[in-house]
């Protein structure tokens, strides 16, 4: 099993991404969730919700400082919840679409090309908010070697990590009417490694964490944005039942009303960001300060757009869910708009609470 991400010492891996690929489908309605609590919040619980199960993504670093604020701020209890239990996940975790359909979570933090294998195959889930605006997606390569496009994939070695990563990066390959014959495919695992020894030119990445993990180490990285490469996926997305939307329509609201807050602050201060995560809720992962603020800073970048500063944060235009369908046809992943979305709750919270928007573009630089 990999080290985590910010761990020091010679393996630079990030996170298993199969998750993002399916495995997590077949686990739908098998249960088992880990139990990875938050600090949770002391106070009032308002109108009486109750505590909040939120099924994280992946383990507790700073992909999650918004729920980290949301919690040691008090935001959760000010919506009306009792106290959260941020659920972590991981390589071996439960995945969103199976914790939120069979109950165990409220709310899960996942990726459209999870939850549309999901629900085409019966899981009666939705697509509410996305904290990313874009995908992390990348192909990282060394300055020496650079792969700055791609059609500069062509005749190169690539690293692809096996599962959900085949299936994205192949997406890749057919948005931009590549070949797989036209380049050499190595199969490799979450440390690239791989890439400062040679064995391979490029390797699949996020571009929050591997590159920045190089740069520590000396090396001068160049990175391949898949959304800004034909495959503009929305990620970190915010998935619940539809039976939720039916029947618990104002705890879902209160939820991103309290999500809206905490990832507001995390944006404005990813030094905090970084704390929160070092010594709170990631305090066993061994994680460094500084790569995490830096990870913070970085994925700012996926949150903070023009569209998020005028309509408020994990809001999705209409532009770009039709992006996001051509990108999961790209993959063989095809569903349309009213499967997989439903951005009403988000819209009624801003009619409600027009000041969260103002407040997230304050803090995003307006």
């Amino acid at each position: 099993m990999r080290r985590s991400p910010g761990n020091p010492g010679p393996v630079l891996g990030r996170r298993g991404l199969l998750r993002l690929g399916g495995l997590g489908i077949a686990a739908l309605g098998t249960g088992g969730l880990l139990s990875a609590c938050g600090g949770s919040s002391s106070g009032d619980s308002g109108s009486g919700f109750g505590p909040v199960s939120i099924q994280l993504s992946w383990i507790k670093n700073i992909e999650f400082a918004g729920e980290y604020f949301a919690d040691a701020k008090g935001y959760y209890t000010q919506a009306g919840f009792s106290g959260v239990n941020l659920i972590a996940g991981g390589s071996a975790g439960t995945s969103a679409e199976s914790a939120v359909a069979t109950g165990k979570a409220l709310m899960g933090l996942s990726s459209p090309t999870i939850t549309a294998p999901a629900i085409t195959k019966g899981a009666a889930l939705k697509t509410i908010a996305s904290t990313y605006q874009k995908n992390p997606f990348c192909i990282v390569s060394l300055e020496g070697n650079p792969i700055r496009d791609v059609q500069a994939l062509k005749g190169k070695k690539i690293g692809v990590q096996s599962g959900g990563n085949g299936t994205i990066f192949n997406g890749l390959l057919a948005a931009n009417g590549i070949s797989a014959s036209e380049l050499t495919i190595v199969p490799v695992q979450y440390d690239p490694t791989v890439l400062t020894t040679g064995e391979v030119e490029g390797f699949m990445a996020y571009t929050t964490n591997e590159p920045i993990l190089l740069e520590g180490k000396g090396f001068k990285p160049a990175v391949l944005s898949f959304a800004d490469s034909g495959l503009p996926f929305v990620a970190e997305t915010m998935v619940v039942s539809q039976k939720s939307i039916d029947e618990d329509r104002d705890k879902l609201k209160a939820l991103l009303v309290a999500e809206i807050k905490g990832w507001t602050d995390a944006v404005a201060n990813p030094q905090q960001a970084a704390t929160y995560a070092v010594t709170q809720y990631g305090k066993d992962q061994n994680l460094n300060q500084d790569e995490q603020v830096k990870e913070a800073i970085a994925q700012n970048e996926l949150i903070v757009t023009d569209d998020s500063k005028k309509n408020g944060l994990f809001t999705i235009t209409d532009a770009m869910i039709a992006e996001n369908l051509k990108a999961l046809e790209a993959m063989q992943m095809p569903i349309s708009a009213d499967k997989l979305f439903d951005l009403s709750l988000l819209k009624e919270v801003y009619q409600e609470h027009p000041e969260l928007i103002t407040a997230f573009a304050s803090a995003a630089g307006d």
